[in-house]
């Protein structure tokens, strides 16, 4: 009966450990995001709301970041008007937002070359890999965009889907 009852209580401390751990979710209770804007050269992310900059972080790249994405696996992140369109909240990168990589221009250029434009094109944080190779290089990714897992907490909860995000060179 006591190993039952130490059990127990065991059990009920565990789950009070868990249940008072901080969540990578959070809540956003400012201006609506109407706009993503990545200035690639500048390695820099901006949030507007209407034409107020709400938000400014920096940002990795993909591992060659001159340039426009055209194949899978040329480590580019994509240049143009595209739009966030979905959320994993599993990502191996923390927490990561979908840029609706390719859209029909990207994807019909890519098949008159005979090649695959590739696709999974995200926002995401660092993940154990991140934190491991952006110290030592600042684009890592293979064509998403990174910015920490802080910092990506607070964009999940920011950005809705539908948001456009326009990424110049």
């Amino acid at each position: 009966m006591k190993r039952t009852l130490k059990l127990t209580m065991a059990a009920l401390l565990v789950a009070l450990a868990a249940s008072c751990a901080p969540s990578k979710f959070k809540t956003y209770n400012g201006p609506p995001v109407t706009q993503i804007v990545v200035n690639k050269s500048a390695r820099q992310m901006l949030f507007l709301s209407g034409s107020n900059i709400i938000g400014a972080y920096n940002i990795g790249l993909g591992n060659e970041p001159i340039g426009h994405k055209e194949f899978s696996g040329d480590g580019k992140t994509p240049e143009g008007l595209y739009y966030i369109d979905r959320r994993n909240p599993d990502s191996r990168y923390h927490l990561s937002l979908g840029v609706s990589y390719p859209n029909l221009q990207d994807a019909t250029f890519a098949l008159t070359q005979g090649k695959d434009p590739g696709k999974d094109i995200f926002i995401h944080g660092q993940g154990p890999e991140g934190r491991v190779l952006a110290p030592l290089k600042r684009d890592w990714t293979a064509g998403c965009i990174a910015v920490t897992d802080d910092e990506m907490e607070d964009i999940y909860a920011m950005v809705r889907d539908g948001t456009p995000i326009l990424i110049n060179p």
